[in-house]
Order: C-alpha cells, then structure tokens, then sequence
C-alpha cells in the first residue's frame, strides 16, 4: 500500500514538470519575435486577445455576467 501511495506522489510533480516544460518550449519558440519592435506588438496583441477572449467565455459559461 505504501507504493501505491509513492506512486500517487509522484503525478502532482509530474503535472508542473510537464506544464512547465510546455510554457519553456513556447516561450523559447515565441522569444525571437520579440527583438523587433513591430512583431512584439503583433504578439503581446494577440496575446491580449487570446486572454480576453477566454476570459470573457469562461465568464459567460459560467453565468458570471448579465448580458
């Protein structure tokens, strides 16, 4: 019983390993477009855009706002 309860220690590090290696390669593979002034605009925008847009969807689905 003792192992099973290792081995269910085990996925929480596991999970931030894995969520951290993702933000790391995308943030490796996004790095370069932020030399040039125009393309860091062109992103920061769009990654305005992207969280805008989650965040006024989970705010609907969830009943948070009137419209």
């Amino acid at each position: 019983m003792g192992e099973f309860f290792e081995n269910v220690s085990r996925y929480p590090r596991y999970l931030i390993s894995f969520t951290l290696g993702v933000f790391l390669v995308f943030f490796d593979w996004i790095k370069p477009l932020f030399k040039n002034p125009v393309s860091a605009i062109a992103v920061g925008g769009i990654g305005l855009g992207v969280f805008s847009l989650l965040y006024f969807t989970l705010r609907a689905m969830l009943g948070l706002s009137t419209v």
